[in-house]
């Protein structure tokens, strides 16, 4: 009877400790987004987080852009040129960038970079107990520490995405033109045609929301992480995993929510 009866109870505890997990992750972030409504404002260090996830981000963003607007280029002149509609691709590129692969894949670059060192950052300090050392001094370590994080990660990720739009829009032009042999005026032309400003504020709006995600989950994990280096790894290994399972989750409930509206 107890053999019938232990996948229930295992199914049971997963879907409590997830809701656990949950509940104290929503406490976490209406925690520090409290925050931004109290004195004192840590500005100095949003500015320094801004930095380190927008700035320094950029690159490997950049990067990721350009490559995925030429990969786009060629795979839809690939298929179009079947049916003789080649001069869709321009349109297909910059909807398929601004509205899914700039935000998406910025997420997916910045939470590889910037989540798992949020988790790190904060994992030592709580390993060390300098967390600990803050809340002696009389400062709220939520406020400090999470807070100008979830603010700079809200900022900086659109500021990212438009970089992004803008970049893989120029690897789909340069495919499409020095490759493909296509006019440079046509192929802008169709480009601008097709751009649309409710595309553009949609992925802006999820590039909101995943660094949100991200910064939150970097800061949760390393807030709560135990057993000293050990934790910090478990922590950064969480952080990445977790914020990039999100993103994609998050990205289908967002198109689905503006495709039905």
């Amino acid at each position: 009877m107890r053999a019938l009866t232990l996948p229930f109870i295992f199914l049971g505890r997963g879907i409590l400790g997830g809701l656990h997990h949950a509940g104290a992750l929503s406490l976490f972030a209406l925690r520090g987004l409290a925050g931004a409504l109290r004195l004192p404002f840590y500005g100095q260090i949003v500015i320094s987080c801004l930095l380190e996830i927008g700035f320094l981000s950029l690159p490997v963003v950049a990067l990721t852009a350009i490559f995925s607007g030429a990969v786009i280029a060629l795979q839809a002149y690939t298929g179009f040129s079947q049916y003789h509609a080649q001069n869709a691709i321009g349109g297909i590129v910059v909807m398929s960038i601004t509205k899914e692969l700039g935000p998406v894949l910025a997420g997916l670059m910045v939470a590889g970079r910037i989540g798992a060192a949020i988790a790190a950052q904060i994992g030592a300090m709580r390993v060390t107990d300098q967390i600990d050392a803050l809340s002696t001094l009389a400062t709220d370590p939520i406020k400090y520490l999470v807070t100008p994080r979830l603010i700079a990660g809200i900022l900086a990720l659109p500021f990212l995405v438009v970089i992004a739009d803008i970049l893989g829009v120029a690897g789909g032009f340069i495919v499409a033109v020095a490759k493909l042999g296509f006019s440079p005026a046509l192929y802008l032309h169709t480009t601008y045609a097709s751009l649309h400003s409710h595309d553009v504020l949609v992925g802006l709006l999820k590039a909101a929301v995943f660094g949100f995600l991200i910064a939150l989950l970097g800061c949760y994990e390393g807030y709560n992480s135990r057993g000293g280096a050990e934790g910090v790894g478990r922590a950064a290994t969480a952080t990445v995993v977790a914020s990039s399972i999100l993103i994609l989750a998050f990205d289908y409930l967002l198109t689905d929510l503006f495709f039905t509206a």
